[in-house]
């Protein structure tokens, strides 16, 4: 029977965030179908023009989710049965922009839609824009782990290490994003009025580096 030993490596990795992601949401109601559709467009429209305004390509606002729903509420009738009532179609939205990581630019963009003629509620993240080469730098950090814990426990069992056998990864989605903001709404923006002439409001955001960690088991051979 071969002898084996298996060593699980941990790799850990600090990540500085060079890119802001705002999530932003609209949603509304119309009677009608076509109604809903046309407000959601319309809205859409204005928003993509406030970033247009700022400098973005239309196309960097990108959809995430789009449902329009009929809405009913639920209600008590005078010989107390409980009914629902047809309310409309409800348009919801989801859409996401991202951008360098620059408070100037985000004071200008939080300004822009506190100024909007449309609403939206939006979240902020700070993330990573080559998420890819982040993961890579983790895997390899893994590796490099596992590799001299089964060094130090080959040597301290007299043993030595042969070939690998076999590397176990079990994928895992992780999340490079930090997020240093509460969610807002763009109209609660104006309230606090902090801005200088040029229409952008003061922002002072250092966020913290994101911390990760994976894991990778491989299995060596020993003589």
């Amino acid at each position: 029977m071969e002898r084996t030993i298996r060593v699980t490596g941990k790799g850990k990795l600090s990540v500085k965030p060079d890119t802001i992601r705002l999530l932003i949401n609209m949603e509304g109601m119309e009677k009608e179908y076509e109604m809903a559709v046309k407000a959601s467009a319309d809205q859409t429209e204005k928003l993509k023009n406030t970033f247009t305004e700022l400098g973005f390509k239309k196309s960097a606002l990108k959809t995430l989710h789009f449902n329009v729903d009929t809405e009913y509420e639920s209600y008590q009738t005078k010989d107390r049965c409980w009914k629902q009532r047809f309310l409309g179609y409800k348009f919801v939205h989801r859409m996401k922009i991202e951008f360098a990581a620059d408070n100037k630019l985000l004071g200008k963009v939080l300004y822009a839609l506190s100024h909007s003629v449309v609403k939206p509620e939006f979240h902020i993240e700070y993330t990573v824009a080559d998420v890819e080469k982040s993961k890579s730098e983790l895997l390899a950090n893994a590796v490099k782990d596992g590799m001299e814990k089964a060094a130090v426990l080959a040597k301290a069992s007299g043993t030595k290490l042969g070939e690998i056998l076999s590397i176990d990864y079990s994928f895992v989605e992780i999340d490079f994003v930090t997020r240093p903001m509460n969610s807002m709404m763009a109209a609660k923006c104006s309230m606090a009025e902090d801005c200088d002439e040029t229409g952008s409001y003061d922002i002072d955001i250092e966020p913290d580096d994101m911390n990760v960690t994976d894991t990778v088991t491989i299995v060596w051979g020993i003589c």
